[in-house]
């Protein structure tokens, strides 16, 4: 690892798993931790903030960049809809002498974890179960039952990711998942 290069950890799961608020949890506690902002076709959610929850830009913009390579990783998560991490975010962060951290889709994830390998540490963060999620995405109220549809179908193929990651974290209870992640990247960070 060369020095103007750091760590990665990174945070993958079926949407609805938990990974968002754990993540959150951890920016508060482990210092020297910085958000890696991506980029995204989709338009802002709730109280989303442009630069600050994504780069929301449009999708000739993105695939501009896609012919640029500007990316390290980018998927078309959902038909249509492009997310993707700026090679120039990751060296922002790492220039200031801080650890990315990412909290992204699954494929994603797994693409970050083969192309910086034991710089990074890739964690899946599993619900307790298809139901239990199924019921937190309704219960967002934020996506039509077709988006809906959408997005369970692509939490059940990402389950089956798994054992693709270096650690599988369990999120059944909140607080416990919030604190094994935390033992988790500190022990990363030792290393």
């Amino acid at each position: 690892m060369n020095q103007q290069e750091g760590k990665l950890i990174i945070f993958s799961a079926p949407s609805g798993a938990g990974k968002t608020t754990i993540v959150h949890h951890l920016l508060k506690k482990i210092p020297n931790l910085e958000f890696s902002i991506s980029a995204t076709t989709r338009q802002p959610r709730g109280d989303e903030r442009d630069q600050k929850d994504y780069y929301f830009i449009s999708k000739e913009e993105f695939l501009h960049y896609i012919a640029k390579k500007h990316f390290v990783e980018f998927e078309e998560v959902y038909s249509g809809t492009f997310y993707g991490t700026l090679r120039t975010e990751i060296e922002r962060i790492w220039a200031k002498g801080n650890t990315v951290i990412f909290d992204i889709d699954v494929e994603g994830g797994l693409h970050l974890k083969r192309k910086y390998g034991e710089q990074a540490l890739a964690i899946f963060v599993q619900p307790p179960s298809l139901e239990v999620l199924k019921e937190r995405l309704a219960g967002r109220g934020t996506d039509s039952p077709e988006k809906l549809k959408e997005r369970f179908e692509k939490a059940e193929k990402e389950l089956n990711y798994a054992p693709r990651f270096d650690i599988i974290l369990k999120n059944y209870e909140l607080s416990e998942a919030c604190a094994e992640a935390e033992r988790l990247v500190k022990d990363f960070l030792r290393k």
